[in-house]
């Protein structure tokens, strides 16, 4: 931490050298396994099996670079939060354009598209609830949900993050393990996967359905690093300390080299993260296409975790059914706890940014994180129990995610091209790959107007058929 009372505020009493050994760096590794934690609930789970019962094997690309490019994003983030030491909307307030009152139009972006998004964790609290439902059927699911939501607030309130953050990694950990053993096993049942199957979700200049581009574009923003965890990685990191043992900026060489030396322990915990996510959603992806979609089967509703239990009790029995659950009530409960703790920290930040509370003040700060810590929870309750639907919920909040990804290229481009100090421009290799993380990005943006253009057209063509 930075400082005991205020971990935003950066001085050179916490200055520290970075480590130069890899296992020196594994100390300090964190915020990209509390992204983690965030990421296997809601994309892997739930929007990735989705998709691959959706679809089948075609749209494996999708779930590949989904995981594979935003990265690039991330890091340029983590960059900036290390050099800067600034928040995420403490960056945003300084983008070139209008203000509105003291807030840029990018907060006020953020803030209109995240009217949204509580749908996508309303999802997750219901899923938890319909996981605990099926583990202690004489408790109805919403009673579950209702049980959850303070239980999740009071663990954020009390601050025990390392406790519930190594409990995650431990149970996500054992979860995927479980699950390679899943994929590996179906290779002996009638769902075994064949090497033409691979090969035909890489046609990526292949049209994807119509009613498979809606799924797959919520999945693009959901699975891999989103474009809110993207955004949420400043402040594991200030939090973590990387800033922090960086110390304030100064023009000498000492404070260069403990910049770059702190961003390389930055890129390995992006790039691992990366690594234990892209494993994860792959084998999620392929379960669900190899048994869910061969079966016709699709998760949604009270009846989602009863579906996706089938990837596992199809490929090693039904004894695996009981273990799925158990495992699925951690993971999901999991994204809950660093959704939570996220969306206070960004909701907070934003708050500050448009002149509501004072942010560099910790005591309103403090106060600002513990209100929303029970407010979302509520919220996020009371939004499962309207619609009841945790499959479509999730993916709705999968596609404002693919739109918020825009602000993230803007950002990402202003953090790189304006705002990095010359002495840590990256090598033209970094450059290349940020350019290939952009693209792809707004590839996905295109794309996703192109098929709301056509299928609107679609509906309108019908429409004038049935006039007489």
């Amino acid at each position: 931490m930075a400082h005991a009372t205020n971990p935003y505020a950066l001085d050179e009493s916490q200055i520290d050298d970075p480590p130069s050994s890899f296992f020196g760096k594994l100390k300090y590794l964190g915020p990209g396994l509390i992204l983690s934690a965030s990421i296997v609930g809601s994309g892997e789970l739930i929007a990735t099996t989705a998709l691959g019962a959706k679809a089948g094997f075609v749209a494996l690309w999708v779930i590949l670079a989904s995981c594979l490019v935003k990265v690039m994003c991330q890091i340029e983030f983590g960059r900036h939060a290390i050099h800067s030491g600034e928040t995420t909307f403490q960056a945003f307030n300084q983008f070139p354009g209008p203000h509105f009152g003291k807030g840029n139009w990018s907060v006020w972006v953020w803030l209109i598209l995240m009217i949204v998004k509580p749908l996508q964790v309303g999802g997750i609290i219901g899923g938890v609830g319909i996981a605990m439902n099926m583990l202690v059927p004489t408790v109805p699911v919403m009673v579950w949900v209702v049980i959850t939501a303070p239980i999740v607030s009071l663990l954020i309130f009390q601050g025990w993050y390392v406790l519930i953050e190594r409990l995650s990694i431990a149970m996500i950990g054992l979860f995927t393990i479980f699950t390679m053993a899943c994929l590996a096993a179906i290779q002996m049942t009638d769902f075994a996967i064949a090497f033409p199957d691979i090969v035909g979700g890489f046609h990526i200049f292949e049209k994807l359905p119509p009613e498979v581009l809606a799924v797959a574009i919520a999945a693009f923003g959901i699975t891999g690093v989103g474009g809110d965890e993207i955004m949420m990685y400043n402040y594991w990191l200030l939090e973590k300390g990387y800033a922090a043992k960086t110390g304030p900026r100064q023009e000498n060489d000492a404070w260069l080299k403990r910049a770059k030396g702190w961003m390389k322990v930055m890129y390995l915990d992006a790039l691992l993260a990366m690594v234990v996510y892209t494993l994860m959603t792959v084998a999620f992806y392929l379960l669900g296409a190899a048994i869910l979609n061969k079966q016709g089967l699709t998760p949604e509703g009270y009846t989602m975790i009863t579906t996706l239990s089938r990837m596992y009790t199809d490929s090693v029995g039904p004894w695996a059914g009981p273990v799925f659950t158990i495992g699925a009530v951690f993971v999901l409960f999991s994204t809950l706890f660093s959704a939570l703790a996220g969306w206070s920290r960004l909701y907070t930040d934003a708050f500050g940014a448009i002149g509501l509370i004072d942010f560099s003040n910790p005591r309103h700060r403090k106060i600002t994180i513990a209100l929303l810590a029970w407010f979302f929870p509520i919220l996020w309750a009371v939004l499962f129990k309207f619609f009841e639907e945790p499959v479509f919920m999730v993916l709705a909040g999968g596609t404002i995610t693919s739109v918020i990804l825009l602000l993230v290229v803007v950002a990402a481009i202003q953090f790189r091209f304006k705002r990095l100090p010359a002495e840590l421009k990256p090598n033209l290799l970094y450059d290349v790959a940020l350019m290939i993380s952009i693209i792809a990005i707004l590839a996905l943006a295109f794309l996703a107007v192109k098929g709301s253009v056509e299928k609107f057209q679609e509906k309108s063509a019908a429409k004038v058929v049935k006039v007489p």
